[in-house]
């Protein structure tokens, strides 16, 4: 299974470690959420298949370069994915966006799917699937099966999340192998709630103050 970590810099421990604390403000909390937000969103759309293209400079001199191939859009699990669909907006202006509601039942763990509104030609796009965390990953794996219904090829999916327990990598391993991973981090369990542990507690409620 093709998975891609943020490059662990001095700048994105320090990011982390501001998400992390308890202590921190809602508009912190957001702020510093949103420039990691941006560097998976920039580090998905690395991943975007390219052809060479020729182009001439204002100085008249010829540029080999490349161009993107592929139309993309956003898929946003709903609520916490929404927090990641500016980001996404920021790096391609038009994208249009997607949404599934998934909710988990908090005593099994295991999600229901509510709701589902996505582009029509969704098939013939690459396909970036927003959500912060990636805990058991039974969200994200019930989103793709969505996603696959509607004729959209496992390959052709870049899931973007913050945080990753090695438990939902396990299952996207099993079930969805050829799926692309990015995360920022993968942290060391799922604690016996189904939480990510050291995690950052529960991503919505902190992005939106509920």
């Amino acid at each position: 299974m093709p998975i891609t970590v943020l490059e662990p810099t001095k700048q994105l421990e320090g990011l982390y470690t501001v998400l992390r604390d308890r202590e921190t403000e809602r508009a912190q909390f957001i702020f510093f959420a949103d420039r990691i937000i941006r560097l998976l969103v920039e580090k998905g759309l690395d991943m975007l298949p390219v052809t060479p293209k020729t182009v001439i400079t204002p100085t008249g001199a010829e540029y080999q370069g490349v161009e993107f191939q592929g139309h993309i859009c956003g898929v946003s699990i709903i609520r916490a994915g929404e927090s990641m669909e500016q980001g996404l907006r920021a790096c391609c202006r038009s994208v249009r966006i997607g949404k599934i509601l998934i909710q988990r039942n908090e005593e099994t763990a295991k999600p229901h799917l509510y709701y589902e509104k996505l582009p029509t030609d969704i098939a013939d796009r690459y396909v970036f699937l927003l959500d912060p965390m990636l805990a058991t990953g039974g969200s994200a794996l019930m989103a793709i099966d969505v996603l696959m219904k509607r004729g959209v090829p496992p390959e052709r999916i870049i899931f973007l999340n913050l945080i990753a327990s090695p438990e939902g990598l396990d299952n996207f391993n099993r079930l969805h192998p050829k799926v692309h991973i990015v995360t920022g981090k993968i942290d060391s369990n799922l604690d016996d709630k189904a939480y990510i542990y050291p995690g950052l507690g529960d991503f919505g409620d902190r992005y939106y103050s509920t």
